[in-house]
């Protein structure tokens, strides 16, 4: 299965980075309805609520992360991730699949893959 990664932002618009620890779970839920952003993701903690947004913009997607643009579409309503990486620019997280997903179909692969031969191919006509 191939690693799904994203970037929690906005963090210091509600409780900072320091809520943040390796291996703990992220709920992601769509905000279709959200003002500023169609695709916006939101990112919560269980007791806390809303602690950040996935990252849409170029700017703050980190290192091998989707932009929430893309993730949008390899999920339902709401899916879960796993904390990697906590650093000063953003929470560095992977999309956990649930286990009883045997239907790779469900799970847009073939979409992600697309996405990634596309990004690859931007970033080396960039260099």
């Amino acid at each position: 299965m191939a690693d799904i990664f994203f970037t929690i932002t906005g963090t210091s618009h509600y409780f900072g980075n320091k809520i943040f620890e390796r291996k703990i779970k992220v709920k992601l839920v769509k905000e279709p309805d959200n003002d500023y952003d169609k695709e916006a993701i939101r990112v919560e903690l269980r007791g806390l609520g809303k602690v950040g947004y996935v990252a849409n913009s170029p700017y703050t997607v980190l290192g091998e992360s989707i932009s929430a643009g893309r993730l949008y579409d390899l999920f339902g309503k709401e899916a879960e991730g796993r904390v990697l990486y906590v650093l000063d620019r953003g929470i560095v997280c992977e999309l956990l699949v649930p286990k009883d997903w045997h239907d790779p179909r469900s799970f847009s692969f073939d979409k992600l893959k697309k996405l990634r031969r596309r990004d690859n191919g931007n970033q080396q006509q960039q260099n």
